[in-house]
């Protein structure tokens, strides 16, 4: 919004620094985590007196969950208020990327919602059915996946291949359906890994990060042809969505951190994840968010291998699943798992972009 009125005004005086991205991202940081810690505090007392029992644990979890009972949820809610205000305050409002990323935001979002809301309401770990969750999710990432597409037209429906210069495969129109499997897969797979204190919440900074210099990079011709990486137009003003997930979930981890004042919730996690992927989608970096959310992935796949395994053996590869929880059972406190995993998450970022020069 204030980009189009400083655009309308011609960039006087000050209004000369909204013209730039790197401006507008450290703006929309400090926008949302400014806003994110002012309503904090009220926000989670509404939950609390809304919610009454809070989330839901599951009782065949680790035992040391069962002190969290009466931690209300839906934190996501924080997140999604902050981060969208800070997003339309600094975004360029004509740009349909922005609106695209925001649309899977919003959207995965109010899924998560419904889901927390299930659970909250019937007191039950239960929440939607999983079939429901999934055609919603494919329906939106389908959309803004052929919004994308449909504005890039000169490389959107070719797929890059990290660590190779030039290596391209067009995929025709049948990328649309691998663009919106990448953001329902990366949905899940942060929201599955939600699942102790702070333990989601930073990684997805550290994408973030990570995020915001790639796209900045690959907004800006110069810079996408010296790294060897695809060159998408206006894709540069996606560092400002990056900036308001930073923001937003550094104000979220403020009150996240152990012991958890409020749960980020379905509500949160769902769309967090579902945004990466979105953004991965419109850079043409998404086998990079593989890398770079690697955290995100291994959680994932713990969960399918026990799954795939225990219905065809009857055993169990992991103590539990997420493999979170499987280091829990370890004999690992909860604040060691967290922080190890932030670590993992650091360390895997930095791999990722490393694949910017070695091509």
């Amino acid at each position: 919004m204030l980009y189009w009125i400083a655009q309308a005004l011609g960039f006087p005086h000050v209004l000369n620094l909204v013209r730039y991205q790197t401006f507008r991202s450290g703006a929309a940081v400090a926008t949302a985590l400014l806003i994110g810690l002012i309503i904090g505090p009220r926000f989670i007392g509404w939950l609390r007196v809304r919610q009454g029992k809070g989330q839901p644990i599951r009782t065949d979890g680790p035992q040391s969950h069962l002190a969290k009972r009466g931690t209300p949820t839906m934190g996501g809610l924080m997140i999604l208020t902050s981060m969208t205000i800070a997003i339309l305050i600094w975004m360029d409002l004509t740009n349909p990327y922005v609106w695209a990323c925001l649309f899977v935001t919003l959207g995965f979002g109010t899924i998560g919602f419904l889901d927390d809301y299930d659970k909250v309401r019937k007191a039950s770990t239960a929440g939607v059915s999983g079939r429901v969750r999934l055609l919603g999710e494919f329906a939106i990432a389908g959309i803004a996946s052929a919004i994308i597409v449909h504005t890039n037209t000169s490389n959107g429906t070719h797929l890059y291949l990290p660590f190779f210069n030039s290596v391209v495969i067009d995929l025709g129109w049948f990328y649309v359906v691998f663009a919106a499997f990448t953001i329902v897969a990366f949905g899940n797979a942060v929201n599955l890994t939600d699942g102790l204190d702070g333990l989601a919440t930073m990684p997805v900074i550290i994408a973030s990060v990570a995020f915001m210099l790639i796209v900045y990079l690959a907004g800006n011709a110069k810079f996408a042809d010296y790294l060897g990486i695809p060159h998408i137009p206006r894709v540069g003003d996606l560092a400002i969505f990056c900036g308001a997930m930073i923001g937003a979930g550094l104000a979220f981890l403020w009150f996240n951190a152990p012991p958890a004042a409020v749960f980020m919730g379905d509500t949160g996690s769902l769309a967090l994840g579902g945004a990466l992927g979105a953004i991965a989608v419109t850079a043409h970096h998404e086998i990079v968010l593989g890398i770079i959310g690697g955290l995100f992935v291994v959680e994932a796949m713990s969960v399918i291998i026990q799954v795939f395994v225990y219905k065809r053996t009857g055993k169990r590869v992991f103590r539990m699943a997420p493999i979170h929880h499987h280091f829990e059972q370890l004999g690992w406190p909860e604040s060691t798992v967290v922080i190890r995993f932030w670590i993992v998450a650091l360390v895997l970022a930095l791999a990722g972009l490393s694949t910017l020069k070695l091509r």
